[in-house]
């Protein structure tokens, strides 16, 4: 089964699903991830090209801890990821290439513009993935089976899919605690702990659980 994680910002896939990724791996599954942004706005300490590359290190060692090899890095500046022809075709290319089964994207009502922008452009790539148009899009058509939507910041209203994540916490947090230069100002290990201890409660799923939107299902959502 081949997965991909579309992240506005380095560490959203983290606080998103970071324990759903880490079921994946565990079953064997391929798992990549994309950052439309690189967090270049991320601090206020660095200059936008030295912040690119140290969210971007920060990103592949989390990725390396958590045993993905995959990463893509988009580069749309911080705060301004816009939905527009390029990204498009990016995303419908890479999509055809990679050919996924499932796909994982920031809910419609977060908060954050870029959030919001990075779950319409992969929506609407899917859709175009599928159908055998556009030219300047490289790739056969394919067609993703799944479409589910994570938490970052803002919290869903509407609750599709539970994800007992409780086996997988303790690597979610080690992985989002390598993203220092976010955590030493925003402690967002303690809040996303909380949230996943708070859904795993309210669920009665497991002690820790990971929620989602289902957004597009072709067949009954399982990784057997």
């Amino acid at each position: 089964m081949q997965i991909i994680v579309f992240a506005p910002h380095p560490d959203d896939d983290l606080i998103g699903c970071g324990g759903t990724m880490a079921r994946h791996l565990q079953q064997g599954h391929k798992v990549s991830v994309v950052y439309m942004s690189s967090g270049d706005a991320g601090s206020l300490k660095h200059g936008k090209r030295k912040m690119t590359q140290i969210r971007e290190e920060e990103a592949q060692n989390a990725a390396d801890l958590l045993g993905i090899s995959d990463l893509h890095f988009f580069r749309n500046p911080d705060g301004y990821i816009e939905f527009n022809r390029d990204n498009i075709i990016k995303l419908v290319s890479l999509i055809r290439d990679i050919k996924p089964d499932s796909v994982y994207i920031p809910h419609h009502l977060d908060a954050v513009r870029d959030h919001v922008i990075t779950h319409e452009l992969v929506v609407e790539a899917c859709r175009r993935a599928a159908g055998p148009w556009f030219q300047e899009c490289e790739g056969t058509p394919w067609s993703v089976d799944n479409i589910l939507a994570y938490e970052v910041g803002t919290p869903l209203q509407a609750i599709s899919c539970v994800e007992n994540i409780s086996q997988f916490i303790q690597v979610k947090l080690d992985a989002l605690q390598l993203h220092r230069s976010q955590i030493e100002a925003i402690r967002y290990d303690e809040a996303v702990k909380a949230l996943n201890r708070f859904r795993g409660i309210m669920s009665g799923q497991g002690d820790y659980c990971e929620c989602f939107e289902l957004i597009k299902t072709r067949i009954p959502y399982q990784r057997n």
